[in-house]
C-alpha cells in the first residue's frame, strides 16, 4: 500500500515512517527536513507546507493513507485541500492538550475542548488550539476517513523534550555525590505511550481504515510508581529525598519541564486528569503499551548514548539539585 507521511524526519514522525515500512508499505516522505535526516527507503518529496506549490509532486497519486503531524492549521487546511479527495484514510496526530480543563481523572474524548486557534505561531500558549483548529480542518474535510488521536505524553529513545528521559537519566547518574535525588512527593497521575507503539498503531489502524476521535496514551500510573520504576531500571540505590509540592514553588523549581523544573510534576488539584485520560476508545482500536520498564530501560540507553552532560530543556541542572537537596535536608 501507499503511505505518505507528512513530516517524518522528526522524531514521531520518523518512527510512522519506520513503522510503515516495518509493514512493507510503500512509503513517501514529504517534508523540509529541518528537523533531521530522511529516513532511508522512502521516496522524498523536498517541501515547506508553507509554499502553495508544496503538494504539486503528491495531489495526482491515490494514497492509501496519510499521516500528518502538524501543530499548524494553515498546514493541515493545505493538505486536506490538495490530497483529500486522492486519500483512502487520513491520520491526524493530535494532543491532550485539546481540553479546556485538567483537573478531572478519567474524562474521555466528550470533554470539552479550548477554543480554536486559527493562526499557525509557535507558542505554547496557543499549541491546545491550534491543534483544535487541525481537528476540525480535517474533520469538516475528510471526517468520514479520519482517525484523530489525542496524544498523551510520548515517551522512549529520542525524546528531545528531555521529559521522560530526565528520571531514569539522573537516577543513574546523581548529581549529588552521596548519590541522593531530589523528587516530588505528589500523588499526581502519570500516563505516557512509547512512541513506537503509538507509531505502529497510527499505521496499522490506518490501514484498517479505523475511524473517530481517540485519546492515545498508555495506562495510569501514581508519580511514586513512574519514579520507583525509573530508579530500578537505572540500578539507584542512593537516598530518595521527596519533597512537597508547596516546597517546590517555594523555592521556584517549576513543573513538567523547561529550565529549573521537575519533569513529570505537575501541581495539584489543577492538573490531576491531565495525565488521567480515558484511552479506552483507542483500546478498541488496537493499541497497546509495553511495559512502562522497558521503555524507561531503552530511553536510559538512549539518553546515555547521546550524552549525558548534555544541556537539557527539561529538568533541573546538577549544581541547582545539589543547593536544593542542601536546602531540603536542612
Amino acid at each position: 500500500m501507499s503511505v505518505l507521511v507528512l513530516g517524518g524526519t522528526a522524531w514521531l514522525g520518523r518512527e510512522v515512517v519506520s513503522a510503515a515500512l516495518g509493514c512493507g508499505e510503500q512509503v513517501t516522505v514529504l517534508a523540509r527536513g529541518a528537523s533531521g535526516s530522511f529516513p532511508r527507503d522512502v521516496r522524498v518529496v523536498r517541501a515547506d507546507r508553507g509554499d502553495a506549490t508544496a503538494y504539486d509532486e503528491v495531489r495526482d497519486a491515490q494514497w492509501d493513507l496519510v499521516v500528518d503531524v502538524t501543530r499548524q492549521p494553515r498546514q493541515a487546511r493545505g493538505a486536506v485541500e490538495a490530497l483529500g479527495s486522492r486519500a483512502g484514510a487520513w491520520v491526524f496526530v493530535s494532543s491532550a492538550s485539546v481540553y479546556a480543563a485538567e483537573d478531572s481523572p478519567g474524562d474521555d474524548e466528550s470533554a470539552a475542548l479550548l477554543p480554536a486557534h486559527e493562526a499557525d505561531d509557535d507558542g505554547w500558549a496557543t499549541y491546545g488550539g491550534r491543534k483544535v483548529a487541525c481537528e476540525q480542518v480535517v474533520l469538516d474535510a475528510v471526517g468520514d476517513r479520519a482517525l484523530v488521536a489525542r496524544s498523551g505524553l510520548i515517551a522512549g529513545p529520542g525524546d528531545h523534550t528531555d521529559r521522560t528521559g530526565y528520571w531514569p537519566l539522573r537516577f543513574a547518574h546523581p548529581a549529588a555525590p552521596d548519590g541522593a535525588v531530589l523528587v516530588p512527593d505528589s500523588t499526581i497521575a502519570t500516563q505516557v505511550i512509547d512512541v513506537r507503539d503509538l507509531a505502529g498503531w497510527l499505521v496499522e489502524a490506518g490501514l484498517r481504515r479505523a475511524v473517530g476521535i481517540v485519546n492515545a496514551s498508555g495506562p495510569v500510573l501514581p508519580l511514586a510508581e513512574h519514579l520507583a520504576l525509573a530508579r530500578a531500571v537505572a540500578g539507584h540505590d542512593g537516598e530518595v529525598v521527596a519533597v512537597p509540592q508547596d516546597w517546590l514553588e517555594a523555592h521556584d523549581v517549576e513543573p513538567w519541564s523547561g529550565p529549573r523544573s521537575l519533569p513529570l510534576w505537575l501541581p495539584l488539584p489543577a492538573y490531576a486528569g491531565f495525565m488521567a485520560r480515558d484511552v479506552a476508545a483507542a483500546l478498541a482500536l488496537g493499541l497497546a503499551a509495553r511495559p512502562l520498564a522497558q521503555t524507561l530501560r531503552d530511553t536510559l540507553e538512549w539518553e546515555l548514548a547521546s550524552g549525558p552532560r548534555r544541556v537539557r530543556k527539561a529538568g533541573l541542572s546538577p549544581a541547582d539539585e545539589v543547593a536544593l537537596l542542601r536546602l531540603a535536608r536542612a
